[in-house]
């Protein structure tokens, strides 16, 4: 449909952020009247803060309609590439272990869902495939980047399954990679706490994720990159303060799941911890207070994940979430910032 403006790329990814934020935009609504009409809403912790008891009942599981309009954008826009397959799939099927939990949380009335360790042990094998295929399927090298430091070769320690043409498991890389996926994944699901906060800081983060794919000459993960913003800005229309409709884990899971993915793509395995640094600060200040508080029985934050500890401290969720995304903002400019710099160093 748009061969004529394969001419143009930069034209294509700015289409597919279009076609993200419309269709999101359009079949919202009509899921948040099914999901009223059948009374499905989301679970609210009874330990959070009170004032989001009144947010018990609003329609959830918004990421469906979220990764619906990625896939059109990028099947419109775009020329689906094995990287592109492979992207989707991932994203996809981390989006139905989310809607698995969505629904177990709705139909046992709690805010818990799947098991952590059902939903781990799903992650570990979706992001464990995914890294598998890129490494043997998509040639991806098994190392990472620290801009202007060095290049660590993950490979060394790598084993060969005769199967075919043989499938390579570079270990460490895998590792590696294993933890970042399932780790952002999981931080971009704590990060989902407050209306807007996990679609505007992923809009923010899957831009920056578009530009670098561009200017390493991946079209393709530059359009899904860009689809997934837009599809981020169409649902901030009803995710806004007060929300309509939550992600659920549907979305956020397979939101942070797609960052990881894409870091692996672009080779920005380092430097996606940077471009996603709220995400991880928001991980870490969960890990500090278990582990603080397991010890000594304490707590360091008056509470955890990071964006309640502000909420506590009397900031209004409105001012949390912006502020938060003006943080994500110059992270994830320090990032890029970073990456343009050592890639005309390299280049």
């Amino acid at each position: 449909m748009f061969s004529y403006f394969e001419l143009y790329p930069t034209f294509l990814v700015f289409v597919a952020v279009i076609i993200g934020m419309v269709v999101t935009m359009l079949l919202t609504p009509a899921l948040i009247r099914l999901l009223r009409r059948e009374h499905v809403g989301q679970q609210v912790r009874d330990d959070g803060p009170q004032t989001h008891l009144v947010k018990s009942g609003t329609p959830t599981m918004g990421g469906i309609v979220m990764l619906a309009a990625v896939a059109v954008a990028i099947f419109v826009v775009g020329v689906p590439d094995p990287e592109t397959y492979l992207l989707l799939g991932a994203v996809v099927l981390t989006g139905v272990v989310g809607l698995v939990d969505d629904i177990s949380s709705v139909v046992h009335e709690r805010s818990l869902g799947l098991t952590p360790t059902a939903k781990l042990l799903c992650q570990f094998a979706i992001s464990l495939v995914f890294i598998l295929c890129a490494v043997n399927m998509l040639d991806i090298p098994p190392t990472v980047e620290i801009p202007f430091i060095c290049t660590l070769d993950l490979g060394v320690l790598t084993t060969v399954i005769p199967v075919g043409e043989g499938i390579s498991i570079p270990w460490l890389y895998v590792i590696f990679c294993l933890l970042l996926l399932m780790g952002l994944s999981n931080a971009v699901n704590l990060t989902d706490g407050l209306d807007g906060l996990a679609a505007g800081t992923v809009m923010i983060v899957m831009i920056v994720m578009a530009a670098i794919a561009f200017r390493g000459n991946l079209l393709e993960p530059a359009i899904f990159s860009a689809a997934i913003a837009g599809a981020c800005v169409g649902f901030l229309w009803f995710n806004s303060h007060p929300a309509d409709i939550f992600m659920g884990d549907t979305g956020s899971l397979a939101l942070g799941q797609a960052l990881g993915c894409l870091a692996v793509v672009t080779k920005t395995e380092f430097l996606v911890i940077i471009i996603g640094g709220l995400f991880v600060a928001e991980a870490l200040s969960v890990m500090i207070q278990v582990a603080y508080f397991r010890r000594t029985r304490k707590r360091v934050f008056l509470m955890a994940p990071l964006h309640h500890h502000f909420e506590k401290k009397g900031w209004s969720e409105t001012k949390v979430v912006v502020r938060f995304w003006i943080i994500s903002g110059l992270l994830a400019a320090f990032g890029f910032a970073l990456y343009f710099a050592n890639s005309m160093v390299v280049g």
